[in-house]
């Protein structure tokens, strides 16, 4: 059976958008940031950042601020803040997921 250029066509950019949207699922980047009101700036500073990938690894830029004592501490609240916006990415990503293998039927 001749399949028609459109058809070819349709196919290709389908399967391109799929490789797409994997290649830009495989590494997903959380970052926190912050603007000092009244500060000097208005550009965001970074306050946490974590890199999670689609094979399991994951890197994590904590938030840390000098202790009583002057060794480092987490920045608890911060830190608290952030791991619900990763864990907010992360739930999002695997519905994305869900519904893209939904589309093509694979289980």
């Amino acid at each position: 059976m001749a399949t028609s250029p459109e058809l070819k066509e349709a196919l290709k950019n389908a399967a391109d958008t799929i490789a797409k949207y994997v290649e830009d699922a495989a590494s997903m980047t959380v970052e926190t940031k912050y603007i000092e009101v009244g500060g000097k700036s208005d550009e965001p500073k970074l306050l946490a950042r974590t890199i999670v990938k689609l094979d399991g690894d994951s890197e994590t830029v904590l938030p840390m601020k000098a202790g009583p004592d002057g060794t480092l501490v987490v920045d608890t609240v911060v830190n608290e803040m952030h791991q619900e916006n990763v864990q907010t990415a992360i739930d999002y990503r695997t519905e994305m997921l869900e519904r893209l293998l939904s589309l093509l039927h694979v289980s």
